[in-house]
């Protein structure tokens, strides 16, 4: 999770100073860097003591390390920042074809600078991982577990055993696991450990279960705790946007990377797999278009 991410939910969850401070720094970004620290505690109506105290709750030193992290986090996003604004890509004035352009563009945008964020050994680090284990489970929470069932169905067709662990059953479901299985686990944000899926990982760890994490950049609990990292493209807010667009995108197209991947160990046995499957399964599925249509 990125430092912009966590003072967004420190502004959404706390009700003293560390909102009214969060609110500033987030609605005055590109203009912070030029004020001084009495400035910005005159305008929060706040203290220079309280904006240090703010500063250590996010784990820094002091303010002045605080802001070095979150200029250059804002210099670095606004350098490479996407044409299309991920959490408002249209607006209450757009028409129908602005809509469809517009999210034609972001999601193409999210897959390029997810694909910029691949590190090819991590992908066939993972593919291994998971080519190599009994049994893979997946963790993740509405909406990634349904990106997750679509991942588990891909397993499955090819023959490895896979599942999705419901939230209310992934406890006693990490309890069964061993060290020759492998977890996938599916977050944004990859911080609050105590809740599904992170309340999971202290289990996996202690029996040495290899993790898989797709989660956001910047510094998180699950990510520290992996074994290796897929990094989803992290440009949306946490709360302040119409819909999941661009993360969607950015989490189906990793899953359907190492999927690729998976399936290119084996390439011809795979394809065998498959047709023999859709021979037995789906015999009944006919269409008259000719670019579709096969006869087995």
């Amino acid at each position: 999770m990125y430092l912009f991410q966590k003072i967004e939910e420190t502004a959404f969850k706390q009700q003293d100073a560390r909102r009214t401070i969060a609110e500033f720094l987030l609605s005055h970004r590109e203009k912070v860097p030029h004020y001084n620290m009495d400035e910005i505690a005159n305008f929060t109506h706040t203290s220079k003591s309280t904006l240090v105290r703010f500063a250590k709750y996010f784990d820094y030193s002091g303010w002045k390390e605080f802001m070095y992290a979150f200029t250059h986090e804002v210099a670095h996003f606004d350098e490479n920042g996407l044409g299309i604004d991920p959490n408002l890509p249209f607006s209450s004035t757009s028409d129908t074809l602005e809509i469809i352009e517009n999210i034609a563009n972001l999601r193409i945008q999210s897959i390029k600078d997810t694909a910029s964020l691949m590190a090819a050994d991590n992908i066939n680090q993972a593919a291994q991982m998971i080519e190599q284990a009994e049994t893979v489970i997946i963790y993740g929470t509405s909406p990634n577990s349904y990106y997750g069932e679509l991942f588990k169905r891909n397993l499955v067709a090819i023959h490895k055993k896979a599942f999705l662990a419901a939230a209310d059953e992934s406890g006693i479901i990490s309890r069964t696991l061993t060290d020759k299985d492998c977890a996938l686990i599916i977050s944004y944000s990859g911080n609050n450990p105590e809740t599904n899926p992170m309340s999971n990982v202290k289990e996996l760890m202690k029996r040495n279960i290899p993790i898989i994490s797709i989660t956001s950049g910047g510094e998180n609990y699950l990510r520290d705790c992996s074994t290796v990292v897929l990094n989803i493209s992290s440009r949306e807010k946490l709360y302040s946007k119409i819909t999941n667009f661009a993360t969607e995108e950015s989490i189906l197209f990793i899953l359907n990377i190492l999927y690729a991947k998976i399936f290119s160990f084996n390439y011809s046995k795979n394809m065998e797999k498959k047709i023999l499957n859709s021979r037995i399964l789906e015999s009944g599925r006919q269409s008259s278009f000719k670019d579709i249509s096969e006869t087995f």
